[in-house]
C-alpha cells in the first residue's frame, strides 16, 4: 500500500520558486492497474518521481506499508527502489554496449547478486517477455518493441512489488505499444501493482483506475467498472 498524504512540490531556482504539485493525496493498493494522466506540464512526472522514491516532496507524507519513508536518507531511498520498484521508461535507457542480458543483470549487480544467478534470472525475464532469442542482440539490433521488453524484463529482474511506467509507449508504433499495454496487463493478472504515466486515453484504458491531473493538483478520477 502506499499512501500520499497532502504531497505538494516546490523546485526552486536561486529565488525564483516554481510549485509543480498541490496538496496530492492518493492511495494506491497493492495489485492496483493505474493510470496517471494529464497534459504537459501537468505535474505528472513529478508525481512519478515521488511515488517511485526518484525525488522528495517538498511537504507532506508518503508511508509505504505503513513505514513512514518522507525523511528517508537517499541511501535508504535507493534501496526501498531497488527492492520495490521496477521502472520503465520512454527511452529504454539501455547501455548501447551491453547485450540484452547484460542489461537486465545491471540491477542485480547493484544488489551484489553472484554471477551464476544474474544469468539465470535475466535469462528468465527476458524468456518472460517472449526475448528468449534475443539474449545476446545489442540495443541497436533490437526493434523499438523489443527494445522496451527488455526494459520491462529489467524492471521485473528484482522482483519488485511495483511497475513504474513513464510513458512506455511514446516512441513505438500503435500496434507494437498495443502488445506492450497487455504485457503489463499479464503481470498486473500475476499480482504486480502497475502505474503508467501517460497522456494517451487508448493507453489510460487498460486501467482500472485513471487519476488525472492539471496544474499539479488531482482534478478527477475514474474507476473501471467491472
Amino acid at each position: 500500500m502506499m499512501k500520499l498524504s497532502n504531497i505538494s512540490k516546490i523546485y526552486k531556482s536561486g529565488k525564483l520558486e516554481v510549485p509543480v504539485l498541490h496538496d496530492i493525496n492518493l492511495e494506491i493498493a497493492d495489485g492496483e492497474f493505474i493510470a496517471i494522466m494529464g497534459p504537459s506540464g501537468s505535474g505528472k512526472s513529478t508525481l512519478m518521481n515521488i511515488i517511485g522514491f526518484l525525488d522528495s516532496p517538498t511537504s507532506g507524507d508518503y508511508e509505504l506499508n505503513g513505514e513512514k519513508i518522507t525523511a528517508f536518507h537517499e541511501n535508504q531511498l535507493a534501496r526501498l527502489r531497488n527492492k520495490h520498484i521496477g521502472f520503465v521508461f520512454q527511452q529504454f535507457f539501455l547501455l548501447p554496449r551491453l547485450n540484452a542480458i547484460k542489461n537486465v543483470e545491471a540491477p542485480l549487480v547493484y544488489a551484489d547478486i553472484k554471477k551464476r544467478e544474474r544469468i539465470i534470472r535475466a535469462e528468465e525475464m527476458l524468456a518472460k517477455v517472449g526475448l528468449a532469442d534475443r539474449t545476446r542482440h545489442l540495443p541497436n539490433e533490437l526493434s523499438g518493441g523489443q527494445k522496451q521488453r527488455v526494459c520491462i524484463a529489467r524492471a521485473l529482474v528484482n522482483d519488485p512489488e511495483v511497475i513504474l511506467a513513464d510513458e512506455p509507449t511514446g516512441a513505438l508504433d500503435s500496434k507494437t505499444g498495443l502488445q506492450i499495454m497487455e504485457l503489463f496487463t499479464q503481470l498486473n493478472e500475476e499480482g504486480k501493482t502497475v502505474i503508467v504515466v501517460t497522456h494517451e486515453e487508448e493507453i489510460a484504458a487498460y486501467a482500472n483506475r485513471t487519476i488525472f491531473l492539471r496544474d499539479g493538483v488531482i482534478t478527477e478520477e475514474r474507476r473501471l467498472d467491472v
